[in-house]
């Protein structure tokens, strides 16, 4: 299906009767710069436009996507052709428009995560849940580009991605404990005592010492089993 040439068969048919392209854009419901993208050969018409356009041009499909008038001796041959060209032209658009709405949903969902990370505060179980929702969102969008694939590969993509996802975040709140001296965002447990909290995470733990005070700090310590009477013993 060759764009330009199909551009300059409407141009010329346009013409031949005596319509500007203001005046072929209002009868087709369009823009005047839609007519003239489709004249330039950068753009083709919604498939939902092709009858519209052969009806006012007085033109049939065929010769349309052929981009001139077909030859009798020719029409079938090229009626062939152009039904696979419309086909894959009609699955270019339908994988263009998918890839834009994955992008969307990626960049969506980077944005929930990381404006869950700067408005709540770390405290808040607010932040882990939408950032990891926004982990979620963004999947989706990956989804779209990975279901081209096998079911099998699919899936291991799609959770390979998750898990890089989620193992960013883990790492960001890592850094953000060290550096920043806050609470990690994805405890699964708090618990505190009169002067520690001890928050327990997947991957490390954190002590929280001389809660209130001057002095007060965070000890990052490795994953263990806590001792719930004796908190206050991480500190010393």
């Amino acid at each position: 299906m060759n764009q330009e040439k199909i551009g300059k068969f409407i141009s010329e048919k346009r013409k031949d009767k005596k319509l500007t392209q203001s005046e072929l854009a209002e009868k087709l419901g369009v823009t005047d710069k839609s007519i003239s993208n489709w004249e330039n050969g950068r753009n083709m018409p919604d498939l939902s436009l092709f009858k519209p356009i052969c009806e006012i041009l007085d033109i049939s499909i065929n010769d349309l996507l052929s981009g001139k008038e077909v030859p009798k001796n020719e029409y079938q041959e090229r009626l062939e052709e152009n039904i696979i060209s419309t086909i894959n032209y009609s699955n270019k658009k339908v994988i263009e428009k998918n890839n834009i709405i994955g992008i969307i949903l990626i960049l969506f969902g980077l944005l929930i995560s990381v404006t869950a990370l700067t408005i709540f505060k770390s405290e808040s179980s607010w932040g882990s849940i939408y950032s990891i929702f926004g982990g979620i969102i963004s999947l989706i969008g990956v989804g779209r580009f990975t279901k081209k694939f096998k079911v099998t590969k699919r899936i291991f993509l799609d959770i390979i991605y998750f898990i890089l996802f989620i193992s960013i975040l883990f790492i960001i709140d890592y850094i953000s404990v060290i550096n920043i001296k806050q609470a990690p965002r994805f405890a699964i447990y708090k618990i505190s005592s009169l002067n520690s909290i001890y928050y327990d995470t997947p991957f490390y733990d954190v002590v929280r010492c001389n809660v209130g005070r001057e002095n007060e700090y965070y000890k990052v310590i490795k994953n263990q089993n806590y001792d719930k009477e004796n908190i206050n013993e991480y500190c010393k």
